[in-house]
C-alpha cells in the first residue's frame, strides 16, 4: 500500500455555470479548473500612492471612458428589449464608470496554478477550520432549519461559506453592476458578462437591493456564498420570509439557505459523502482512475483499495477512483456528490476542499496523504509545451491550449505505458522533462 498523510485548504475564483467566484485574505487563488488557469482571488487590498500616469495616459482613459459611454448607450436598448425598465436602466447606471481596475484583475490571472497541496493547507488551514467552528455554533439554528428543509448537511453548506467568503468576513466590494458593465463592453468574455450584467439589472428590478447595495467580485459573484447574477435569478431563495432574497446583509440566512436550495436542486443525497480518502495498492490499474469508471465502494475493494483504516469503505453508491496529484498523492473514492459540489465550482481541488472543511467541521481529522512537494505546477507555456511534444511523439493531444483536459490526459497515459511509467496521466514537470 502507498503511504498516506495530512492535509489543508481555502476560498478562491473559478467562472463557472453555477454560483462563484471570490474570496477572503486568507484565502488562495482558486485553482484551475481542470488545467486551466486560475482567476484571481477578491483580497483586501491596502491603499497605495499612485504612481505617476505614463505620457498620454489621461488622454487614453478619456478615450477609454468616452468609447464606454457609447457602449452604454447601445446597450441599453439590448437590455431594455429584454425586460429591463429604463427607469431601473438609468438608476443603476447613474455614476458607473469605466473600472481600469476590474480590467488589470482579469488581464492579470496568474501564470502560475497551485498545486493541490498548496491550496489545501490555506484551504482547509486550522484557522478556517476553528472559524468554521465558531460559526456552526452561532448559527445553529438557522443551519439546522436549512438543513431539515434542504436535506444538506450543515457543515457542507459552512464549507462553503468558508471558502467564499471566510465565513462573510470577505464579500467583496466591487459595485458588480460597474463591473459587469466594464467587462462586457471589453469584449473577451463579452457574451457571458452582458448577460450577468442582465441579470443584475433584473436583480435591482425585482427589489431584492439597491444598485448601491449591490457589491461583490471584481468578476461579479456576489453575498456570503458568491452567487453569480444568473445563477441567484433561478437558484437563490427568500428563507427569512421577509419578501427579499437578500445574500448581501450581514445576517447570512438567506445566502445560507440559497447555497442549499442549489445543492438540493442538482441532486445532493443526503447521507452520501463526497469522497472517501482510500490507500490504493501498487499493483491497480491505473487506467481505472477515471470519473468514466465507477463501482461499488465493495467492488473497488476486490481490486484492494480500502478506507485508510483498512477497512472497505461502505457502499454509499457508485464511485470514482480520483488521483487529484497522480499516483504519489492522496486518493479517493468520489461520489455523485462530489458532481453536485462541482456545479457550484467546476475545479476539483475546491471540491476537495469543500468535502475536506466540511468533514473536519464535522470533526473529522486531517487528510492522511503524502503529496509530491517536490514537484511544483506546470505554467501555462509549460503545459502547451508537454501537448506539443506529447503530440510529436505520436500521443496527439487533438490541440495546443494549455488545458489538461480529457484528450490530452489520455495521451500522458499512452506516452506513460510506452515509457514504461505508472500510467496516471498527471501532468508533471517529471513528465515534461521526460518528454524533453
Amino acid at each position: 500500500m502507498r503511504s498516506i498523510r495530512a492535509l489543508t485548504l481555502v476560498s478562491l475564483m473559478v467562472t463557472t455555470a453555477a454560483p462563484a467566484l471570490a474570496q477572503a485574505p486568507d484565502a488562495s487563488p482558486r485553482p484551475a479548473a481542470r488545467g486551466e488557469q486560475a482567476a484571481p482571488a477578491v483580497s483586501d487590498v491596502s491603499e497605495v500612492s499612485p504612481e505617476p500616469a505614463p505620457e498620454g495616459g489621461n488622454m487614453r482613459l478619456s478615450t477609454m471612458n468616452l468609447d464606454f459611454r457609447r457602449w452604454i448607450d447601445t446597450f441599453r436598448g439590448r437590455a431594455l428589449a429584454q425586460g429591463v425598465d429604463p427607469d431601473t436602466f438609468d438608476q443603476s447606471f447613474e455614476g458607473v464608470q469605466y473600472n481600469t481596475d476590474v480590467i488589470q484583475r482579469d488581464r492579470n490571472q496568474s501564470e502560475f496554478t497551485k498545486t493541490i497541496w498548496e491550496y489545501l493547507d490555506s484551504a482547509v488551514s486550522e484557522s478556517r477550520v476553528e472559524n468554521g467552528r465558531a460559526a456552526l455554533d452561532e448559527y445553529a439554528d438557522t443551519l439546522d432549519a436549512i438543513e431539515a428543509r434542504y436535506g444538506v448537511e450543515k457543515e457542507v453548506v459552512a464549507a462553503i461559506w468558508g471558502l467564499e467568503s471566510a465565513y462573510g468576513s470577505y464579500r467583496g466590494d466591487t459595485p458588480i453592476i460597474e463591473a459587469l458593465a466594464t467587462l462586457a463592453h471589453d469584449g473577451r468574455r463579452g457574451r457571458f458578462f452582458e448577460a450577468q450584467l442582465v441579470a443584475a439589472l433584473k436583480i435591482v428590478q425585482n427589489g431584492d437591493t439597491a444598485p448601491g447595495n449591490m457589491t461583490g467580485s471584481w468578476a461579479g459573484a456576489m453575498g456570503h456564498t458568491q452567487f453569480i447574477p444568473t445563477s441567484y435569478l433561478t437558484y437563490a431563495v427568500d428563507f427569512t420570509g421577509d419578501g427579499k432574497r437578500n445574500v448581501w446583509s450581514e445576517d447570512p440566512t438567506d445566502a445560507l439557505a440559497s447555497t442549499a436550495a442549489y445543492l438540493a436542486r442538482f441532486g445532493w443525497e443526503t447521507g452520501q459523502p463526497w469522497g472517501v480518502e482510500v490507500q490504493v495498492p501498487d499493483s491497480f490499474d491505473y487506467t481505472l482512475a477515471s470519473r468514466d469508471v465507477t463501482r461499488q465502494p465493495s467492488e473497488w475493494a476486490e481490486m484492494g483499495i480500502a478506507g485508510m483504516d483498512g477497512q472497505p469503505v461502505e457502499d454509499h453508491g457508485e464511485a470514482s477512483v480520483l488521483l487529484p496529484a497522480g499516483a504519489e498523492g492522496a486518493a479517493f473514492l468520489i461520489f455523485d456528490n462530489f458532481g453536485v459540489i462541482e456545479r457550484y465550482n467546476t475545479a476539483d481541488a475546491y471540491v476537495i476542499g469543500v468535502g475536506h472543511l466540511s468533514d473536519r467541521l464535522a470533526g473529522d481529522g486531517p487528510l492522511k496523504a503524502e503529496w509530491p512537494r517536490d514537484d511544483r505546477s506546470l505554467t501555462f507555456a509549460e503545459r502547451k509545451e508537454m501537448q506539443r511534444r506529447l503530440t510529436e511523439e505520436g500521443f496527439d493531444t487533438k490541440g495546443v491550449d494549455g488545458k489538461v483536459g480529457p484528450l490530452t490526459i489520455r495521451a500522458i497515459r499512452g506516452f506513460q505505458r510506452s515509457a514504461g511509467l505508472v500510467p496516471d496521466g498527471y501532468a508533471s514537470l517529471t513528465l515534461l522533462d521526460r518528454l524533453r
